[in-house]
């Protein structure tokens, strides 16, 4: 009978990628994204452990959609008071002068809703266009 291999704390090693996100489907690169932040990339992979990498994605502005979803995809947010229903189309929200929120909501939404999730989408860096702050960290391209 084999044992099962538990990952040990110090055997855990953090990698960083870069992803270019321009003209590729969201979806495609959400789904990519949130399976290396949780480690699932890894032959290691165990449930309920952070094994995931950091991964910073860039040109989040430049992301692409099918068909007329651009005008019937819709984000909404609420002020917590009566009548405080904010809504905002994909257009709107690329248009605006925070892009990369969109790719972040779809790679947030794919994640564990719990303390897991939120300590995962610490891990997560997106940027509008092609210049990050994290060269000294040295990220690797993720192929897809």
């Amino acid at each position: 009978m084999d044992k099962t291999y538990i990952v040990k704390g110090n055997d855990i090693k953090h990698e960083w990628f870069i992803v270019d996100a321009g003209g590729m489907t969201l979806g495609r690169v959400a789904t990519r994204v949130a399976a290396v932040l949780q480690g699932k990339h890894k032959p290691t992979f165990t449930p309920g452990m952070d094994l995931g990498d950091h991964v910073i994605v860039i040109n989040a502005d430049k992301i692409v959609v099918s068909g007329k979803r651009m005008d019937q995809k819709f984000y909404y947010r609420h002020s917590g008071y009566p009548g405080g229903l904010k809504s905002e189309s994909l257009r709107q929200m690329m248009g605006s002068a925070r892009p990369e929120r969109v790719l972040t909501i779809a790679i947030k939404g794919m994640l564990p809703h719990n303390r897991y999730g939120r300590a995962l989408f610490k891990k997560l860096k997106v940027y509008a266009g092609t210049e990050h702050p994290h060269t000294a960290q040295m990220p690797k391209p993720l192929s897809f």
